[in-house]
């Protein structure tokens, strides 16, 4: 009886950590191409035309460096969307629950450090609010999936 109670547990509420890696795959992996083949658009449609310049570099040896870095970040950044859509698959109830307390915590310390040091930064300090919320918001995805579990849990 006890065998079959935690065989139907795992993919009721494996079904909303699905959704959520999967959620969280197309904005990494969107993110991460985007950085890695469209930053000076991006620069300019989030920043304006000034400030992107500012950040695209002055020489071409500066240009040279922050296009290489946007392109690995931008790499980075599709690597983890695709490590979190193989993760989406797994269906081990421990591992999930895991998984979305490391998540949670990487985005609270990621607003963290937008709030300490990204706002201090003279052309992204404007920009460092919305991403701060948007960090938080995404942690309060795995902070829903972590309370629907427990409460699963201990119904």
């Amino acid at each position: 009886m006890s065998s079959s109670s935690s065989s139907a547990s795992p993919s009721s509420s494996s079904s909303a950590f699905v959704v959520i890696c999967l959620l969280h795959s197309v904005i990494a992996l969107g993110s991460g191409a985007l950085m890695m083949f469209h930053m000076k658009e991006i620069y300019t449609f989030t920043h304006g035309v000034e400030i992107a310049t500012k950040l695209l570099g002055s020489t071409p040896h500066d240009q040279l460096l922050i296009r290489t870095s946007d392109s690995f970040s931008g790499l980075l950044l599709f690597a983890i969307g695709f490590l979190l859509f193989m993760v989406s698959f797994v269906r081990d109830k421990d591992f999930q629950s895991f998984f979305a307390k490391g998540c949670t915590i990487l985005h609270v310390f990621t607003a963290m450090w937008r709030v300490w040091f990204e706002r201090r930064v003279e052309d992204l300090a404007w920009d460092w609010l919305r991403q701060t919320v948007g960090d938080i918001l995404l942690s309060l995805s795995w902070v829903f999936f972590l309370v629907y579990s427990w409460r699963e849990k201990y119904d």
